[in-house]
C-alpha cells in the first residue's frame, strides 16, 4: 500500500503501511509529537517502548486482517501516523480503534485527512473492519470538524478521561460505521 497525495501547500506526501525497519524512526517521531500537543494520550516520555518491541509491534499489525499503521512522510521523513487497532476478541473485531498525529509544523496540511481516508479505504476493502471508533478531547474542535467531515458522528462523552497539567478534559467519543 503506497499512496501519493498532493497537500495544500503543493508538496507530495507519501503514505505507506509501517515497516519494522521504519521502528527507529516511528520512536524519533512519537518523542518529538508527544512533546508538541497536549492532545495526545501521551506525553513526553509516556510512550515507553524500545526500537525492538516497536518493530515486533509493526509485524504483529502488519500480520493481522483487522490491524493497520501507516506512516506519511515528506522527503523521506516520517510527518505523520496513523493506527487502526481492532479488536483481539470474536464479537469485537470488527470494530477498530483510530489514533492519528500529525507533526505540529504540518497542521493544517491535509496530511490527518489523507491518513484518515486511507484507512478508511483499507477498513473497507478489508471487509473484516464494520466500525471505526475514536476519542478525541472536547475541546479540540479542529479535530472535531476534521473527523465530522469525514462522517464521524459523536457517538458519547466521558467526563474527565484527561488529566494534564492540573485539569481535567473530557473526551467526545466518535465514530463511523464502515459498509453498513
Amino acid at each position: 500500500m503506497i499512496k501519493r497525495v498532493r497537500l495544500k501547500n503543493g508538496r507530495e506526501l507519501i503514505i505507506r503501511k509501517a515497516e519494522p525497519n521504519d521502528a527507529l524512526d516511528i520512536l524519533a517521531y512519537i518523542h518529538q509529537v508527544s512533546g508538541e500537543s497536549d492532545y495526545l494520550t501521551f506525553g513526553p516520555g509516556e510512550f515507553g517502548l524500545s526500537q525492538e518491541e516497536e518493530a515486533k509491534f509493526i509485524e504483529t499489525v502488519a500480520a493481522s486482517d483487522n490491524r493497520l499503521m501507516i506512516c506519511a512522510f515528506l522527503d523521506g521523513r516520517i510527518v505523520g501516523q496513523l493506527t487502526l487497532i481492532g479488536g483481539l476478541r470474536p464479537r469485537v473485531r470488527h470494530a477498530a480503534a483510530l489514533g492519528v498525529s500529525v507533526l505540529k509544523e504540518y497542521w493544517r496540511l491535509g496530511i490527518a485527512s489523507a491518513l484518515i481516508e486511507s484507512s478508511l479505504d483499507w477498513a473497507r476493502a478489508s471487509k473484516v473492519i464494520r466500525k471505526v471508533n475514536l476519542r478525541v478531547r472536547s475541546d479540540h474542535g479542529g479535530a472535531i470538524r476534521l473527523y465530522q467531515g469525514l462522517g464521524f458522528a459523536q457517538e458519547g462523552i466521558v467526563t474527565r478521561e484527561f488529566f494534564l497539567n492540573g485539569n481535567f478534559y473530557d473526551s467526545i467519543q466518535m465514530g463511523l460505521k464502515i459498509d453498513e
